[in-house]
């Protein structure tokens, strides 16, 4: 056996050896005899391992044609297209394959196209070559030659419904189940081409994590149609990249559609004592103040707004500005907030302040969720006969300790301590506390407990008070004011 055919024998390729020992020949010529033909063989085998890769997670743009396995996970429509200066359509079919190591999306075009969306099942592993590219969803490889390999496996589960934790870059064909948790309106943008887009965002969570949503054109408008906090379905999204962040799109083929499930979605927030500055973070908690929104001239002529509000969990409080759409958010005091990507920088006073920008979202929660980082685990602050104590009642510190406590800025919470350790009727109580909310009644904050009051007094947002007075249905019927002086 030639130096040739022992190069060729341990070299695992589908190159015939009529092609490898031409190659190796014309190799030879080219080196014009500074190479005998086993070091031209073992150059032209060097190349050819070179197109092999270990996983789809090795494949970048620029390589050569590379080869690998790769397991159907979803297979696209077949589409024509016209060829400039060709009389005959072009064909085109998008695949989804997967290995162990990650997903990728191959095109088959004309005849593989069209043999592909004959013959191709999903859950079939095929032996593919073709060349790596940068495409619309990331890489993709245009691809020169496929076959199916029967015996090979690869154990990568297919899927009909996704959660967010099993979205990766590269994905099509989503199904997702979610929880609303913020919608923006819809924006306008000029194309290359001159025609005019639209698109929209909103925000979906479940047990697993969030998503941002992104809806092009038609679908924008589906943005508007749903509320925070019902569940929804993404069909046929697909999974991009912005910023690092992983995104699912809703473009002409996918739709979104309101469903009649449940989905948990539990933030997983940082305590705001807990908070430095340069972090960008999610944080819950009750609202405790609230301010107007204003307007304001940017360097470059246009007009901005902001909105400032304080937040508390049971570690602290902070200032939150809300900057641009997100200023708008129906946010009103003693509401229980979920905020999203906030960024923590330095405020006024030299205070830290969380800035929630345009990849921020607000979401307003019905309740607590269950097990959510900044509230006492003991109070059950969702179920308030007052709605406004929905979110004062969360950040209520050892509330069920204080045998002076009370549901917050209502009347006793079902879920919270016993009538027995509730102030009686017509006993008369002094309490001290900032006002954190306004109007009638006043709802009062003294670092450890909140409490509900009665008073035709004028108080304004963050006075520090002590009220005394009769104890009315869990609530103070303040008979002396006094302004506390420091």
């Amino acid at each position: 056996m030639g130096a040739i055919e022992d190069v060729y024998d341990d070299l695992d390729t589908d190159v015939p050896f009529e092609e490898f020992e031409a190659a190796v020949n014309d190799k030879v010529e080219q080196m014009g005899g500074l190479a005998d033909e086993e070091t031209a063989a073992m150059l032209i085998a060097h190349e050819l391992r070179d197109e092999e890769v270990e996983g789809i997670a090795d494949i970048e743009p620029g390589m050569d044609d590379v080869k690998f396995l790769g397991k159907v996970m979803s297979i696209g429509e077949l589409r024509t297209f016209e060829r400039d200066d060709e009389d005959e359509d072009g064909r085109v079919v998008n695949v989804e394959v997967a290995d162990e190591t990650g997903r990728i999306r191959i095109s088959l075009w004309d005849g593989m196209a069209e043999e592909a969306t004959e013959n191709l099942e999903v859950g079939q592993v095929l032996r593919i070559a073709g060349r790596p590219k940068d495409g619309y969803n990331g890489v993709e490889v245009s691809v020169n030659k496929v076959e199916p390999d029967a015996d090979a496996e690869i154990d990568v589960q297919t899927q009909d419904s996704y959660r967010v934790e099993d979205l990766s870059l590269g994905l099509s064909d989503v199904n997702l189940k979610g929880r609303v948790l913020s919608t923006d309106s819809v924006r306008t943008f000029d194309r290359d081409d001159g025609s005019e887009g639209r698109v929209a965002n909103l925000t979906l969570g479940d047990s697993t994590g969030r998503i941002r949503v992104t809806l092009w054109d038609d679908k924008a408008d589906l943005a508007a149609e749903f509320d925070t906090d019902i569940t929804v379905e993404v069909v046929d999204g697909y999974v991009r990249e912005r910023d690092g962040s992983l995104e699912l799109h809703v473009g002409n083929r996918g739709t979104l559609e309101e469903i009649d499930e449940n989905v948990e979605y539990v933030p997983e927030t940082a305590d705001i004592a807990s908070l430095e500055l340069g972090q960008t973070v999610d944080i819950a908690g009750g609202v405790i103040e609230t301010d107007p929104k204003r307007t304001f001239d940017r360097d470059d002529g246009s007009e901005g707004q902001v909105r400032n509000i304080r937040v508390k969990d049971d570690t602290g409080d902070i200032r939150v500005a809300l900057w641009g759409e997100k200023a708008d958010t129906d946010v009103d005091l003693a509401d229980y907030v979920v905020i999203t990507d906030a960024e923590i920088k330095e405020g006024w006073q030299e205070d830290l302040e969380a800035s929630a920008g345009w990849r921020s979202t607000i979401t307003v929660m019905d309740e607590s969720p269950a097990g959510a980082a900044g509230t006492d685990a003991d109070a059950d602050a969702g179920t308030s006969a007052d709605s406004q104590a929905q979110g004062l009642g969360a950040f209520e510190d050892g509330a069920s300790a204080d045998s002076n406590s009370s549901a917050a800025g209502s009347e006793q919470s079902s879920g919270s301590a016993s009538e027995a350790d509730d102030p009686a009727d017509g006993s008369v109580e002094e309490f001290t506390g900032t006002v954190v909310q306004a109007g009638n009644p006043v709802v009062l904050d003294n670092g450890t407990e909140t409490r509900s009051v009665e008073t035709s007094e004028s108080l304004q947002l963050g006075a520090e008070v002590t009220v005394r007075g009769p104890v009315r249905d869990g609530r103070i019927e303040a008979t002396d004011v006094q302004s506390v002086t420091r």
